[in-house]
Order: structure tokens, then sequence, then C-alpha cells
């Protein structure tokens, strides 16, 4: 294994996800431009990566692909049960009409930083089947990485955290791969597992992005601005995707 490949990667992908972050906090001000072109992005994510990814894995290593879409249930239907108990209170709908809950934003943020942490196993599982694939590999990773970051800083500014916590939590997510890429110098995780978690991800970035970000995004002021850049979030993704 090429270790210095690998371990700058590992740095790039930390500077790709804080750039990200760092960008929607600066123009936090724009922030329903944001998390509509989030929402595309997450969808684009599931749609042109993760599920690909998922039959890829399930032709090569000859997977069940029901336990997997089994996870992608549940990972959808554990974020919906988590958000929705979080937002039960003992009062009146209309008083809590417009109101943010912190640990909504967390929550997500805390899923994202998980699938960075995935991103840098993905880098190591590649440089141990050669370099020329981990690089390949950590160029797709580094691509999206710095939208893992927008998407992260948009979560939890979205749900009204504050600024310290925001950046906290960005510094998780810029960090995870590092540690990714690390543990798989560490331990071997079987394709299995792999495939299970993402689908589970896959269910957690659909709810995310449809049922969480994009209304948010069109609550008070829907426009063909906001779903351009939604489809612009989703192409966004596919370009990636199909270069990389």
């Amino acid at each position: 294994m090429n270790y210095t490949a690998l371990i700058l990667f590992s740095i790039a992908t930390f500077i790709s996800t804080l750039s990200g972050g760092l960008f929607s906090m600066k123009f936090r001000d724009k922030i329903h431009l944001i998390m509509a072109f989030t929402a595309g992005v997450l969808i684009g994510v599931f749609s042109f990566d993760i599920l690909p990814e998922i039959i890829t894995q399930v032709k090569e290593k000859n997977l069940n692909p029901t336990p997997i879409m089994m996870a992608f249930a549940a990972g959808f239907i554990i974020l919906h049960i988590l958000e929705k108990s979080i937002l039960i209170h003992h009062a009146h709908e209309d008083e809590y009409a417009n109101h943010k809950h912190p640990q909504v934003g967390m929550l997500s943020a805390i899923a994202l930083i998980g699938h960075s942490f995935i991103d840098g196993i993905g880098i190591g599982m590649g440089f141990q089947l050669g370099t020329a694939v981990g690089i390949l590999v950590g160029l797709a990773i580094i691509s999206h990485d710095f939208t893992d970051g927008m998407n992260t800083v948009s979560l939890m500014l979205m749900h009204k955290n504050s600024t310290k916590k925001t950046k906290i939590f960005l510094l998780g997510d810029a960090i995870a791969p590092v540690f990714g890429a690390v543990f798989t110098l560490i331990i071997h995780i079987p394709n299995f597992l792999l495939a299970l978690y993402l689908g589970f991800f896959g269910g957690f970035l659909v709810y995310i992005g449809a049922s969480d970000i994009l209304p948010e995004a069109h609550s008070d002021r829907s426009s063909f601005k906001l779903i351009g850049l939604t489809i612009l979030g989703m192409l966004l993704t596919f370009l990636i995707s199909i270069v990389i």
C-alpha cells in the first residue's frame, strides 16, 4: 500500500470538507438557496453514487439485495421516527409551527459524519487494491466532500444550531475520513456489512433531502430559482459520478 498517497488524500478530504462548510457559513444569509442545492446533491448522491454502488456490490459479490433494501427502509423510517419524536410536544401544533429543533440538525449531521468515515474507509480500501485504484477513489471522494461540508453546515444552521456548535460538527465531518482511512490499516470490514451500511445511509439521505431540507427551502419562498438549484445539485452529482 502507498501510505504516503493515502495520507495525502486523507488530508485533501479534510480540506475539501472544511472548505465546503466554511463556504456555507460565509453565505448563510442565502441559506434557502444553499438548502435547495443541497437537497439536490443529497438525492443525487443516493441516485448516482450509493445506489449504483449497491447494485455493483450485489452483482460482483453475489449478495442478497433484500437485507440491503431492508436497511434502506430502516434508515428512512428510523430517522423519521427520531425526528418526529423530537418534534412532539404537549402543546398545540400551531404554537410550534416555525419552531426549530437543534437536535434534528445534530442527528442529521451525525449521519453525514458517519458517511464521511465510510468515505475514508473507501479510500483506504482503494489503496489496498492498488495505487491507481486508490487515486481514482480518492479523487471521487474529494470531489463530493466539498458538498458534504455544505450539507453538514446547512443542516445545522437550518435547525438553528449555534455557529460554534456548527463549526464543531463541521470539524467532525472533516476529520472523519482521515480516521476512516486509518481504520482500514487496522481492521478489515466485510463487503456485506459495507453494503448494508450503504443501504441504511441511503435511507437517511433520501429522508433528509426530500422530507427535511427540500420542504424547508421552499417553506416561505418557493420559486423556479430554488427548483433550478435543486436540479443543478442533482446534475452536478451526476456529472461527478460519470467523470470520476
